[in-house]
C-alpha cells in the first residue's frame, strides 16, 4: 500500500514538473527554429538562447497556434514534402505550455547540444563564396528595372554543385535574385530561369542543399549571372549579393533541371476577390519530378498542382491554399514522382483584387502581367532530374 500511494505520487510530481526552456522548449527551437532565428540571418531575432527568447513569448505563443510559424503553405492532406516544416501537435502544445507557465529558464544542465551552423548561411560551411564585384547603389525611390549583374568565377574545370545559396547584401530592397551562368564574356541574352538556371532567392528564403546523389552542374570559364530585382522603399541602400556554393565530393548519377507552367496572358478586374489564371506544360518525354515552388506577387491567393496522365488519371500534387508573397517557398517531394511521356502538368492559381486582401496595392487597378511588385505574375515552377549522360550535360551549364 505504502508502495502505491509513494509511486502516486511520484506520478502526480513529475506531472506537476514545469515545462521549461532548458528541457522542453530549447529542443524544438534548435530542431525547427533556429537555422533562420540566429544572428546573422534574416528572422527579426534568436531564438538560441532564453535570453534572447523570453521577450518573445506571447508573440511565439500567437504564431505557432496560428501555424504562421514555421512558415509552410501546402494543404497537409496532399503530398508528403521532405523540407515540411511544421511543428507536431504535441510540440506546439508544449510552446503553449512554456508561455502560460510563466516562461520559465530552468537548468542550463537540461540544455541540449546547440547546433553548428556556418556564420550567415543555411546549406553549411560553403566551399567558395562568391560576390558582386562592386555594390549597386539602390536609390531611395523610383522603378529599377530588372539589373543583370555578372560574378566572375575562375574554375578551371567543371564543377558539380551539391548546394547553393543566394545572400543579398540589402535584403529590404531586394524582391528577387535568380542566378544563371554563361560563357565567360557573353552578352547578357540567355533565358535566366533556362536549363542554366543554378538557383534563386527571395528576402526570406533559406538556402537549397540538393539530395543524395543530384547536383547542378557549373561548366569551367563560365560566369555566373544574377538578374537582381531591386525594389525601392524610401531609404537608400548599397548592395552587395554573395553566392555561396558546395561542390559534391564525387560526379553525381543525377542532374538536377526545372521548368514552368506559365500564364502572362492574363487580367484581373479591378475588385475582384478569386480571379482564376490556369497554365499547362505537357511533357515530351518521361520525367522525374522533384519539387514545386508557386509564383505569383500580393495578389496571389492560391495555387494548385495537378498531373494529368496519359491514361485519364489525374492527381493532385501540391496545394497551397493561402499563398504568401513573402514566404515564396519550395515544396521539395520527399519520394520524387515519376511523370510518364504525355503527362500534362496544370497549375490554377486565384487572384484577390479586392479590398479585403491587406496587401493589395491598388484594388482599383485592372492588373496584368509585369516584373514590378505592384503587376502580378502567375509561374509554376518545378524541379526534375535525369540521368547525368553526356547528351544531358551538353544542354546544361551553359
Amino acid at each position: 500500500m505504502g508502495l502505491t500511494i509513494g509511486f502516486a505520487a511520484g506520478v502526480a510530481h513529475a506531472e506537476q514538473a514545469p515545462v521549461t526552456f532548458s528541457k522542453n522548449v530549447a529542443p524544438i527551437f534548435y530542431s525547427h527554429c533556429v537555422e533562420c532565428h540566429r544572428p546573422t540571418m534574416f528572422a527579426p531575432m534568436s531564438l538560441l538562447t532564453y535570453e534572447d527568447a523570453r521577450p518573445w513569448a506571447r508573440a511565439i505563443k500567437q504564431r505557432v497556434l496560428s501555424h504562421e510559424m514555421p512558415p509552410w503553405g501546402a494543404d497537409p492532406a496532399i503530398g508528403h514534402f521532405r523540407n515540411d516544416s511544421r511543428l507536431s501537435q504535441s510540440d506546439i502544445d508544449m510552446i503553449v505550455a512554456w508561455v502560460d507557465g510563466g516562461a520559465q529558464k530552468g537548468n542550463d544542465a537540461d540544455l541540449p547540444a546547440r547546433p553548428h551552423f556556418a556564420e550567415g548561411w543555411t546549406i553549411g560551411e560553403p566551399d567558395v563564396v562568391l560576390a558582386m564585384t562592386e555594390p549597386y547603389h539602390i536609390p531611395a525611390r523610383g522603378t529599377i528595372p530588372y539589373q543583370y549583374i555578372r560574378i566572375p568565377v575562375d574554375f578551371s574545370e567543371d564543377r558539380w554543385l551539391k548546394a547553393i545559396e543566394i545572400r543579398p547584401g540589402s535584403r529590404a530592397h531586394v524582391h528577387h535574385v535568380i542566378a544563371y551562368t554563361q560563357a565567360k564574356g557573353g552578352s547578357l541574352t540567355e533565358n535566366p530561369l533556362g536549363r542554366t538556371n543554378i538557383g534563386g532567392t527571395t528576402p526570406n528564403k533559406p538556402g537549397v542543399v540538393f539530395g543524395d546523389g543530384i547536383a547542378r552542374l557549373l561548366r569551367a570559364n563560365s560566369e555566373i549571372v544574377l538578374q537582381m530585382h531591386y525594389t525601392t522603399n524610401g531609404t537608400e541602400a548599397d548592395d552587395r549579393t554573395n553566392v555561396a556554393l558546395i561542390f559534391a565530393n564525387e560526379p553525381p548519377k543525377k542532374m538536377l533541371r526545372g521548368g514552368m507552367a506559365l500564364n502572362a496572358r492574363f487580367q484581373i478586374p479591378a475588385g475582384a476577390p478569386n480571379h482564376e489564371v490556369r497554365a499547362v506544360q505537357t511533357f515530351n518525354e518521361d520525367t522525374i519530378l522533384t519539387s514545386m515552388t508557386p509564383h505569383m506577387h500580393s495578389r496571389g491567393k492560391d495555387m494548385t498542382y495537378i498531373a494529368h496522365y496519359p491514361d485519364g488519371r489525374s492527381e493532385t500534387l501540391l496545394s497551397v491554399p493561402r499563398y504568401d508573397f513573402d514566404w515564396q517557398l519550395t515544396y521539395q517531394l520527399a519520394e520524387p514522382k515519376s511523370l510518364p511521356k504525355g503527362t500534362t502538368l496544370e497549375v490554377i492559381a486565384h487572384f484577390d483584387n479586392s479590398l479585403n486582401n491587406k496587401s493589395n496595392p491598388d484594388p482599383t487597378a485592372v492588373v496584368r502581367w509585369g516584373d514590378q511588385t505592384w503587376e502580378e505574375m502567375m509561374i509554376g515552377f518545378f524541379g526534375t532530374i535525369t540521368d547525368v549522360t553526356p547528351e544531358a550535360t551538353k544542354t546544361s551549364g551553359q
